[in-house]
């Protein structure tokens, strides 16, 4: 017999580690690795990760018979010549030849890091993938449709910020790039760069910013923005007189005096948050739903697709997705659940296997998002032994959703963790920490008391699928909670809870199909309250993973203000 095709997808080394397994095709699950070892964005090798997949389909390293890693280090190289020509100008001579350096390095290094993934899988065969690559397959294979345009913006991806390709054939992918913008005009750089100067942390805590943006006016800084991150006819550009070159191993300063002369100081992280500042988040805000939607259309345009596929960190902005949508240029816009780094382990898989295997189509990657580690009875004795305050006792058989409903109808926050870790950065459910929307000051209290974060952050809505549009005006399922919709005047009216300043709400439709619990859950809620919404947000605390093992559910129950955890089938509390 023919031994089977296994093809181990990884991100790491950079940030947000992760790996992917496919054998014959097949996904056997996706995990990052911070959910299991209680390091958030680790770049670390995702070891454990590793170690579970290979477990979960019985298998050893050296069955491994290829590795795809997220990134290619010829494509660093190709950047050479072209930054090295920019350095004729002298006013950024210094900073440039910093980058050409910089680039070189991140070459070298990716080179080393293959040849250590190499040594760990020794009948391997381990091949690069292009970064933006792996996100166009992450994207599009997890739609399951047969044709699409695929955008995918991200901060930087060997020497590509924004692609642009038209994908076919989900279960058998057939890509072709029609359009890329390269480094250093990067929209999720700019981004970045601004949620550091408003004290927050980059590449974590853009959310914040997104969130506080819809508490300030854009006109302020309107036209800045428009000069920082022009229109053009193939996309974008950034003017390095506010967001210099940057120097890809360096700490140089991400925005220039200019841009700090027109806005305000650095705000330092704890200080307070001033009128200037929402004004800022605002106005950047406002500019990157634009300039994504003139990439939707730019999209549109080159592939003449009825459909789009987002992919890459700036897909997390919700707001902006939903921008999209509402302009109706697509019958229907996906973003997959990881459309991050941690994703493109999934696509560096998928790209290797169909280069390799043309006998199996690509199957368990539609429409999934429960991709890691559950947990049995044991592991729930091992956790709860080692909290001996805890009361975890195990409920009888019956109505789970039931009884869960009714503590949260009574003003309980619950955590829950149950089944298969999620998949990307939001809350689906099986990681959950849930409260009633009919609560007052339920927001107050679930970011004083529970998530320790900033009063102005909204908490999203779950909604059973089949009465979202009583609530929100989104026009098509958002099953992975990456879509802000506008809220209509019965939810206005009767869960204000959920509803932000500017009017919208990061909802989660589900399904008995793709989560019977909590549809059940949900449903059991209406019942006795009239409204299918439920609060949902990942169960951690700030600056820690969402909770992906027994013991840091459990370790989330102790240091939070958590009024109990469901942990599988036990009731437990302090």
């Amino acid at each position: 017999m023919k031994p089977p095709n296994v093809v181990l997808g990884l991100c790491s080394f950079t940030h947000d580690s992760s790996a992917a397994l496919l054998v014959d095709g097949h996904l056997v699950g996706f995990v990052e690795e911070e959910r299991l070892v209680e390091r958030k964005h680790t770049k670390e090798f995702p070891q454990r990760a590793v170690e579970w997949l290979l477990a979960e389909a019985g298998l050893t390293a050296g069955e491994v018979t290829a590795v795809g890693y997220n990134f290619r280090p010829g494509d660093y190289l190709a950047e050479l010549p072209r930054a090295l020509a920019m350095a004729a100008d002298p006013v950024r001579r210094d900073r440039v030849v910093a980058r050409a350096a910089g680039f070189a390095k991140v070459a070298a290094r990716t080179r080393h890091r293959l040849r250590e993934i190499g040594q760990r899988f020794p009948a391997a065969r381990v091949v690069a993938v292009k970064h933006h690559r792996a996100h166009q397959l992450a994207a599009f294979t997890a739609s399951g449709w047969s044709e699409s345009a695929v955008l995918v913006v991200d901060s930087l991806g060997e020497r590509q910020t924004t692609t642009i390709a038209h994908a076919r054939n989900a279960e058998q992918p057939r890509l072709r790039q029609v359009q890329a913008v390269d480094d250093p005009a990067s929209l999720g750089y700019v981004y970045g760069a601004v949620t550091e100067h408003l004290g927050w942390r980059r590449g974590d805590e853009e959310g914040t910013v997104m969130a506080l943006a819809a508490l300030g006016d854009p006109a302020r800084f309107r036209s800045l923005f428009a000069q920082a991150v022009p229109l053009t006819d193939t996309g974008f550009a950034v003017d390095p007189a506010l967001f210099p070159v940057r120097v890809l191993t360096s700490g140089w300063s991400r925005t220039s005096p200019a841009f700090r002369q027109a806005t305000c100081t650095p705000r330092r992280d704890r200080e307070p948050i001033e009128q200037v500042h929402q004004d800022l988040a605002a106005a950047l805000q406002e500019r990157t739903e634009q300039v994504m939607l003139h990439l939707a259309h730019r999209a549109k345009e080159l592939t003449g697709s009825r459909r789009l596929c987002l992919g890459g960190g700036v897909a997390t902005n919700c707001v902006a997705v939903g921008r999209i949508i509402d302009s109706g240029l697509f019958e229907e816009v996906f973003v997959p659940p990881a459309p991050g780094d941690a994703g493109t382990a999934l696509g560096a898989a998928a790209a290797v296997h169909t280069r390799v295997d043309t006998a199996h189509p690509l199957t368990g990657i539609h429409g999934a998002c429960y991709l890691g580690p559950s947990y049995g009875e044991q592991d729930i004795d091992q956790a709860l032994a080692a909290h001996p305050l805890l009361d975890g006792k195990a409920l009888e058989e019956g109505d789970l959703a039931r009884f869960l409903a009714e503590r949260l109808a009574a003003g309980m926050v619950i955590g829950v963790f149950r089944g298969r870790v999620e998949a990307g950065p939001r809350a689906l459910g099986n990681r959950s920490i849930l409260a009633s929307p009919l609560l007052p000051n339920v927001v107050e209290r679930l970011n004083k008391v529970v998530k320790f974060r900033e009063p102005f952050r909204p908490f999203a809505p779950m909604v059973t699928a089949e009465r979202a549009e009583e609530f929100f005006s989104l026009g098509q399922q958002a099953p992975f909670m990456s879509m802000a919709a506008r809220a209509t005047q019965a939810a206005r009216t009767l869960v204000p809870a959920v509803v932000h300043a500017n009017g919208t709400a990061r909802l989660q439709t589900v399904t008995a199909d793709q989560n019977p619990f909590i549809h059940a859950l949900l449903e059991a809620f209406a019942e006795i309250t009239g409204v299918p919404v439920l609060i949902n947000t990942s169960l951690n605390i700030k600056g820690k993973p969402m909770c992906g093992t027994p013991q840091m559910a459990l370790n989330c129950l102790t240091e939070s203000g958590l009024d109990a955890l469901l942990l599988e089938d036990r009731w437990v509390v302090r």
